[in-house]
């Protein structure tokens, strides 16, 4: 494909715009790299509010009814005594899911890193609609305002699950957390969904129509194809969970009957009639399975980069790493039925999703091993962005690996609904996409801020959080086998589980030590922002286009003509150079082969 190269006109204007205010720099920015600031730290927010639910609903299960003195504090009437309420159990996980897996994950990191690095990357001097991006953040953060408001709503926030089945959501009389909280989960959901669209549809247009000259899509780093299919997959699936959304509303407050039939509450019979929660889950997991990968793939390409950079060597297979990412994305459309083995599912069907669930995993473990054969036999420099990449591949293929027992139908069916699971999708997708956005975090910390993370700081943070998250989703795997059910607020009342309870008082400790010390992290990142060691423009020597860019942030990313591009992304330790690194916008040397992996 033939690159563009002046994606905007009048070059030397770009360094000299009028004084900005605060308003204009700091909230109503158009500039990419401070939307992508903005997402970072409100993700980093609901980042805090989601692992302090985590603390609370680990405590119930390691010492049920026993009283605390942080239940009473931060729940108030739903906790007499310090006894958490059975109910406000439901609803911490069910808000806790939500806002780890959208608000978090896919904010933290498509949000942030698709908006810092794909201008940076193709060498565009910003996104092709910069007041769409604004107004996709703008979205973000009143999605976040409205589900954080359902926490003190009088009846309690949305308790259905993350998932919210219907009909614990579709009634509003079904029980607390299925009145307003569910309404305002739905609205927010709903934002949420308008706010991914604007910002994906930017990022597509963006990386097919402001590439510089000379940089083609097989120059394209890993990151840029990773954020460039993460967003087609979001403007496919997304939707489908918003149809979901609505008929729900419509359920709730029309009177309608989507998800509902020949409903009975205390004996009284409902005049809902000929709908289906079967069709809810279906619209739920086209897109919850799709979304699994929204969350991955830019871990994937942010790990693919910082890999390459911290071995100084290619990434290995660079055109097998771009189909295995095509191959993933068309791949995870048609898994979705792996969720749903045990809703009477017909088993030739069932057949059908375990195939398409194994066929999966091909493309994820070429990726898997060709990080592994770029690590290999590299000169590898291990600062906490590496050590957190190598994290990502370990918590990957770790959990992948439980995945394949999942999807398998014949063997799901003993599992579903346990810990096992639990154990399965927070190694696969929640550590390991926080892994990967961590050291996206660290390696472009310097580009965001122009200054550098403490490295001692790092490394604690990094060593004590990977001890403790399998700490954590290792024992979960055997407690799941065991038959422990997920969601439920305590296993007292079952001696069948009474073995059990010492497993989850040490997944607890191991929960909250791995959580305070996220702590560590939170102020490395602030303090670093004024007090931190000033970065120069190439700390790690690599050889994208982004670090071509002065450190001082100015609109437009180059003061003066955009770098136009010579050769791929990956040429470390290259023979006949004098550094073992040479940036896209240098030529070609006179008989010079470009490579291409």
């Amino acid at each position: 494909m033939s690159a563009h190269a002046d994606n905007h006109a009048h070059d030397d204007d770009h360094g000299h715009h009028h004084k900005e205010t605060f308003v204009t720099k700091y909230i109503f920015s158009q500039d990419h790299k401070m939307i992508a600031k903005q997402y970072l730290v409100t993700g980093t927010i609901m980042g805090v509010i989601g692992v302090i639910m985590s603390f609370m609903f680990r405590m119930q299960i390691a010492w049920p009814e026993e009283p605390n003195v942080l239940f009473e504090a931060l729940l108030g009437k739903w906790a007499p005594d310090g006894v958490m309420d059975a109910d406000i159990y439901l609803a911490l996980v069910t808000i806790h899911g939500t806002i780890m897996v959208f608000f978090v994950l896919t904010a933290g990191l498509s949000g942030t890193f698709s908006n810092l690095l794909i201008p940076l990357q193709i060498g565009a001097r910003d996104m092709a609609s910069g007041f769409l991006n604004m107004v996709s953040y703008w979205l973000f953060f009143l999605s976040c305002i409205i589900m954080v408001s359902s926490l003190f709503v009088e009846a309690g926030p949305a308790a259905a699950g993350w998932t919210i089945y219907p009909p614990l959501s579709a009634l509003p009389m079904a029980q607390g957390g299925s009145g307003m909280g569910m309404t305002l989960w739905l609205v927010s959901m709903a934002i949420f969904i308008a706010s991914s669209l604007l910002g994906s549809l930017n990022y597509v247009v963006t990386v097919i129509n402001l590439r510089t000259k000379g940089m083609s899509m097989t120059r394209l780093p890993l990151t840029i194809w990773a954020f460039f299919v993460t967003a087609i997959i979001g403007i496919i699936s997304f939707p489908v969970l918003l149809s979901a959304a609505l008929l729900l509303i419509m359920d709730r407050s029309f009177g309608t009957s989507f998800f509902l039939s020949d409903i009975f509450i205390q004996g009284e019979v409902l005049h809902y009639q000929g709908g289906s929660p079967v069709l809810f889950e279906h619209l739920f997991w086209f897109l919850g399975h799709p979304e699994v990968y929204i969350v991955i793939l830019p871990a994937m390409g942010l790990v693919s980069e910082i890999m390459a950079s911290n071995s100084r060597k290619p990434i290995f297979g660079y055109r097998a790493m771009i189909a295995s990412i095509l191959a993933i994305a068309f791949l995870s459309t048609i898994v979705w039925g792996h969720h749903m083995f045990i809703s009477g599912m017909n088993p030739f069907l069932g057949s059908v999703f375990t195939f398409t669930t194994l066929l999966i995993a091909i493309p994820s473990a070429v990726k898997a091993f060709n990080w592994i054969t770029t690590l290999w036999k590299g000169n590898l420099q291990m600062n906490p962005a590496m050590l957190f990449s190598i994290g990502f591949v370990s918590t990957f293929i770790t959990g992948g690996l439980t995945g394949i027992i999942l999807g398998d139908s014949a063997l799901d069916i003993n599992v579903h609904d346990t810990y096992f699971v639990v154990a399965h999708f927070h190694l696969v997708m929640g550590i390991s996409a926080l892994y990967g956005m961590f050291a996206g975090i660290y390696h472009w910390y310097p580009k965001m801020y122009g200054r550098m993370l403490n490295k001692n700081l790092g490394y604690i943070h990094f060593w004590i959080t990977a001890v403790c998250a399998y700490g954590v989703f290792f024992p979960m795997h055997f407690i799941g086998m065991a038959g422990l059910p997920r969601r439920y607020y305590t296993n007292s009342n079952f001696p069948l589980f009474d073995d059990l309870a010492n497993v989850n008082v040490i997944i607890t400790i191991f929960a909250l030590v791995g959580g305070v010390v996220q702590v560590i992290y939170l102020y490395n990142f602030f303090i670093s922002m004024y007090y931190g060691k000033k970065a120069v423009q190439n700390p790690w020597q690599s050889t994208t286009l982004e670090w071509t860019t002065p450190v001082e942030h100015i609109h437009g990313n180059w003061p003066g003509e955009i770098p136009h591009v010579y050769r791929w992304a990956y040429d470390y330790s290259k023979p006949g150079h004098d550094v073992d690194f040479v940036p896209q916008n240098i030529p070609l040397k006179d008989g010079e082969e470009e490579l291409q992996h």
